[in-house]
């Protein structure tokens, strides 16, 4: 008689969960989402991600929070993602910064950049360029290394971001300038910095020092991209500059969720940020802003992600970092 009992009620059980999943995922949004970005407000990032955030609150028909988490090298904010409920309620606009170069630049790194999320859409790219206070009596990148030799005791570099740190110490590595690093929590402290001649020079995305740059307060010397950007062609590469092929680094960025994101809501996500970030709207202002549109669906920035977290894993090593 037990028996007979038990096995209607686990049927009832199963049948119960069965239910609730759709009913959830069918109900979804119900509530405003969160979108964590892992940088400062006025970086790239957190411009990114209110531009695009914008668009999703329409298309969700739910307010979309951009809530700024930076520090640790955005580990502070990708490890809230991936400890984060998945329900589809908090996201996060992630660079190669926390999902490809923090798994060599730290050793103990409380997430994993591929178990713990779930890749929704790929964004943008991000040149970088060399830059310097306009103060300093630098106006190329053999100026830089003539100041950097006749100034060794006080030569440093500041960064905010790994993609920054990557570069500086690629560039310090090549030029054998041996420049002490700054590390900043954020690019627009470091970029205050910079522009008030306190650091001698960083790498940082066009998105960031556009508006310094215009205004005269910050110098670009060259991009970081092998070859010169149609985002600004008057500069030249880092490799032309310096007469040596195979310097080329940009930053990317996506969208990811919490792993075990359930499959409708994934979906819906997914869906609707492939349409914001392909739109000729946002590739537009994208540009504008400093960067390269890349729109890509979840099922190519999946494999996207895999991939890159080893491509930065060989730069890491290049540049001689060793792992905190």
């Amino acid at each position: 008689m037990m028996r007979s009992l038990f096995k209607p009620a686990c049927a009832a059980a199963l049948l119960a969960l069965n239910l609730a999943g759709p009913a959830k995922a069918a109900d979804y949004p119900s509530q405003p989402v969160k979108m964590i970005t892992a940088f400062g407000a006025g970086s790239a990032s957190d411009i990114v991600a209110r531009l695009i955030g914008e668009r999703l609150q329409a298309a969700l028909g739910q307010a979309v929070i951009v809530e700024n988490r930076p520090g640790a090298s955005g580990q502070i904010a990708a490890d809230l993602v991936a400890r984060a409920q998945p329900d589809g309620y908090t996201i996060m606009l992630a660079t190669n910064t926390t999902h490809s170069s923090n798994p060599y630049l730290f050793k103990n790194l409380r997430y994993d950049p591929i178990k713990d999320f779930t890749p929704l859409v790929q964004v943008c790219n991000f040149p970088f360029v060399l830059a310097v206070s306009a103060k300093l009596p630098i106006n190329s990148v053999d100026d830089l290394l003539r100041y950097g030799r006749a100034n060794p005791q006080g030569l440093n570099y500041a960064y905010g971001n790994s993609t920054g740190q990557i570069s500086a110490a690629s560039f310090d590595k090549l030029t054998g300038l041996k420049a002490t690093a700054v590390p900043y929590k954020s690019t627009p402290q470091a970029m205050t910095d910079i522009i008030g001649g306190r650091a001698t020079f960083m790498f940082v995305d066009l998105a960031s020092a556009t508006a310094h740059i215009q205004a005269g307060t910050l110098k670009a010397l060259a991009v970081s991209t092998e070859k010169r950007s149609a985002l600004a062609p008057n500069l030249p590469s880092v490799s032309e500059a310096l007469g040596q092929p195979g310097f080329d680094l940009a930053a990317w960025v996506g969208i990811f969720g919490p792993a075990k994101l359930p499959q409708p809501i994934a979906k819906r996500l997914g869906d609707e940020l492939y349409k914001i970030v392909s739109s000729e709207e946002i590739k537009g202002k994208l540009v504008q802003l400093g960067a390269e549109p890349m729109p890509a669906p979840a099922s190519a920035f999946g494999p996207f992600v895999v991939q890159q977290e080893k491509v930065w894993g060989d730069k890491v090593r290049q540049a001689g970092i060793q792992a905190e």
